[in-house]
């Protein structure tokens, strides 16, 4: 875990960055109303970085919780935003606390997400994975999707991951297949796919890929 968690050090110390995209997720402003919240309504986003899916979403508003490993991710999010948080200690983890203009809240807290547990992260209306699943290699997969189904109490999930030939290139971001998104979460969720779009120039602009956007219901909730 500590090699994994020294990669993504590297990576932003660095500002190897390719995966922060420089707008919003289209998949999430297209499939944002999928997951049905109200305003006032708190949405999870698991190993967020510094995503310009946070300044939509509280735009559209409602709070935001994440949670992201690297601090200079998480002071660059707030400088972004143009907000001066509240830092306090939550065990481990950084909590960083800071109300927009709009009066929605927004809640980070910093370190090793399996760290965070369900008291400290609070309610979860639903969950909103982008960069998570698909940037854990295979033999993590399976501990963070039951770590984020315990934390969230199996919260509504939005869920975009990608598809291609994982031998023409190691990862992250990592192939993950329906299969195996079945796999970590058919025990809870009743799942769709929403959308498929192939990236037209590629993964890292050369290798053929397909984006996809899931909605995980509860099985307690879908539809019989």
């Amino acid at each position: 875990m500590q090699s994994e968690h020294n990669f993504w050090h590297q990576r932003w110390q660095n500002q190897q960055i390719g995966f922060h995209l420089q707008s919003v997720n289209p998949l999430l402003a297209a499939h944002f109303q999928a997951l049905a919240l109200k305003a006032g309504q708190r949405i999870f986003i698991p190993l967020c970085g510094k995503t310009l899916d946070i300044h939509w979403l509280l735009s559209q508003g409602v709070h935001v919780v994440g949670a992201e490993l690297n601090q200079l991710a998480v002071d660059a999010l707030f400088a972004e935003l143009g907000l001066q948080p509240t830092i306090t200690q939550a065990g481990t983890l950084r909590h960083y606390h800071a109300v927009t203009q709009q009066a929605q809240t927004i809640d980070i807290f910093q370190g090793d997400f399996f760290a965070l547990d369900a008291a400290l992260l609070g309610r979860v209306d639903a969950t909103y994975d982008r960069a998570a699943l698909i940037a854990l290699p295979a033999e993590l997969r399976a501990t963070y999707s039951a770590h984020l189904l315990d934390i969230t109490h199996g919260a509504a999930q939005l869920l975009i991951s990608f598809h291609y030939d994982q031998s023409l290139i190691s990862g992250p971001p990592f192939n993950v297949s329906a299969d195996e998104i079945k796999l970590h979460y058919a025990q809870a969720y009743d799942i769709a796919l929403l959308a498929e779009e192939i990236m037209p120039t590629g993964l890292k602009g050369k290798y053929p890929a397909q984006e996809k956007c899931w909605l995980l219901t509860p099985l307690s909730a879908a539809p019989k």
